[in-house]
Order: C-alpha cells, then structure tokens, then sequence
C-alpha cells in the first residue's frame, strides 16, 4: 500500500470511528483485504445519508443532490459537480464528524477508483441501491405537517431491501471473494440469509424510531395494515393501543430477520468475520425485546439498548477481546441470541449475562 494510500485510509477509519463506535469496531475484526471496501461503503452510505436528512434545504433540492452524489459514486459525475457538493452541503452540518464526513467525499471517490476492479463494482452496485431508496423515502414522504404512510407492505420490504438487504448481500459476496471456505452454506443460501438479515436490522431501526418518525410526517407501516384496523396515520400516536397489532407483527417480521442473521453467522467459519457479523443480531434482538416490553409507550419514548446493561456490555468487550486475538473457539451465538431476546428484568434483580461457554 502507499504511503498515499495508507493515509487515506487511516483518515477514513479516523471518520469512521466518529460517525460510528460499533461499526467501526466491528470491521477492525475483518481481515484486512475486506475492510476498505466495506469501510468505503459505509462512509459513502453514511454520506447520502447525511445528504438525505440535511432538513435545512427543500427534498426536491436534496433529491437533486442525491442524484449528483449517486452519479458521482459510478464515476459519471465531474470534480466540479463534486466540488460544488461538498462546498454546499459541509457548511450545513450541525456535527463536526458529519461536517468531515461530507468533506471527505473527494478522498472516498478517490479511494474508490483505486480498488479491485470487482471490489469497486460491488461498493458501486450497492450504492446504487441504498441511493434508489433514500430516493423513495424523500419523493414518498412530504414536507406538509400531514403524516403519510407508505401505501402497502412490498412498499415497506423494497426500502429495507434497498437500504440494508442490499447491504447484506454485498457483504456476502466480498467475503466469498476474500475470505478461503467462508461458509459451511452454499453462496446462494447465504445471499438470501444475509438480505433477509439486513432487512430484519433496517426494521428494528423503524421499529425503535416510529414515535420520533411518525411526529416527522412519516409512517413506514402500510396504510393499507392501519385501515385494517381503522386508523389513519395521523391517529397512530394519539391512539397506539389500536395500533398495537400492526406493530407487534412487525417486531415479530423483525425477529425472523435476525434468526436469519443468526443462522448466516453460525455457518461463518472464520471465527473474527463471525464475531463482527453476529454483534448486530444480538444488540437488535435485545432491542426488540426492550420494545416488545414497552408496548404502547414505546412511541412516546427512546428506547434502546443501554450501555450499562450486563448483558449487552459483557457480549461486547467479549467479542472484542476474544476477536482481537482470534481466540473465539468459546463463542456461543445461540445461546446469547436467546439471553438477548428475553423480556426486561424487573428492577432491583440482576440481569442475565451473556458469556462464553466454559
């Protein structure tokens, strides 16, 4: 590598632990041929993404950007276009590290251009993809104060697929590519485990942010499942006992998604992609658990896993520990699923610990 090169991507990785801890922990456990392209992804994921939530400027205006941005990312956009990009968008971030993210955007097209011809393809298909549903999410959603819901359920499953089932599969085909007998499932079956995977994730993130989602003007539950039980999706925060049943379903959806995700880990062999690959399922099935527990009020409230939780807190140090010495032969990804999907411990008893089996 350059000394070019290896600047950049020190810089990358600098970026990536400010936008995100847990993934940035996660893809240090990957061997080392997988972790640009799938840390380029996600900072130019995490790009358009900031792009796509910039509330300051109008969504006709944003979908304009994204559009530039996607085009940049194949290679079909000037430096000027780029240029004009970050110059725009930098100033009206609230955060410093996504301030730099955006900033970062020429040095991540750069980056991209000099990987693996097959590596860039991938990182460029996948980019395609989430773009197309950010897209969908700022032509779908207004900017009235009326809250509008997505029309059907296979409207709800291609944004989770665009978004994250994409993300699964690209993950999937890097390490098939990099990673000498991957798995103990053949690569089709691992392709489907891994979009369903990703899917499961995206709807444990809707399922935690409706309240704050819905108080935006968006409902990503089907209206036509909110009709069912005669609700609007203006009614769905003053009336969330009736919406209940559709909420449940979908938490139960959710799980499935996970348990996809928990087999697709289990037949990873290389024991560091294994660890990085199962944390999410474990902290998304806690979080489901946490919300299946808050029913109604969790609308009306943040809930998400508490770093100060044994449980959660002992899986991760962990992973990481054990990961980072490759010594994971004690790893028991089931038996920690089932301790994160249990309901709450009521205050004043201890809670569960997820640890190694001995």
């Amino acid at each position: 590598m350059s000394d070019r090169s290896s600047t950049a991507t020190r810089l990358q990785m600098a970026i990536l632990r400010s936008v995100s801890r847990s993934f940035y922990l996660s893809i240090r456990f990957l061997p080392v041929r997988l972790r640009q392209p799938v840390a380029l992804a996600y900072l130019l994921a995490r790009t358009t993404d900031t792009v796509a939530d910039t509330a300051r400027i109008s969504r006709p205006f944003r979908r304009e950007t994204l559009q530039t941005l996607s085009k940049a990312i194949q290679g079909k956009a000037s430096q000027g276009a780029v240029v004009d990009l970050v110059a725009s968008f930098a100033p009206l971030q609230e955060h410093e590290a996504e301030r730099t993210l955006v900033e970062l955007l020429p040095n991540c097209l750069e980056c991209l251009g000099r990987l693996e011809t097959s590596d860039c393809l991938d990182v460029r298909a996948v980019l395609e993809k989430i773009t197309q549903g950010q897209m969908l999410d700022l032509q779908r959603f207004s900017e009235t104060a009326e809250i509008t819901a997505l029309p059907t359920a296979a409207d709800l499953d291609e944004y989770t697929f665009l978004v994250a089932g994409s993300v699964g599969e690209f993950w999937t085909r890097l390490c098939f590519r990099y990673i000498r007998n991957f798995a103990a499932l053949p690569e089709n079956e691992m392709l489907t485990l891994g979009k369903s995977y990703g899917m499961g994730l995206q709807l444990v993130n809707i399922l935690r942010d409706a309240g704050a989602d819905l108080r935006a003007g968006r409902c990503y539950f089907p209206e036509e499942e909110l009709i069912s039980v005669g609700l609007s999706p203006a009614q769905v925060l003053s009336e969330p006992e009736r919406f209940q049943p559709i909420y449940q379903s979908w938490i139960t959806k959710a799980e499935g998604g996970l348990e996809s995700g928990m087999q697709y880990s289990c037949a990873i062999g290389n024991r560091r992609v294994r660890a990085a690959t199962v944390l999410p399922a474990l902290l998304g099935a806690r979080t489901l658990a946490l919300l299946r527990d808050a029913g109604a009020t969790a609308l009306d409230r943040q809930v998400k896993v508490s770093r100060k939780e044994d449980s959660v807190r002992s899986t991760s140090e962990s992973l990481t520990q054990r990961s980072a010495r490759d010594d994971c032969s004690g790893l028991n990804e089931e038996r920690w699923f089932l301790t994160a999907r249990q309901r709450p411990v009521p205050a004043g008893r201890p809670a569960p610990v997820m640890s190694y089996k001995k």
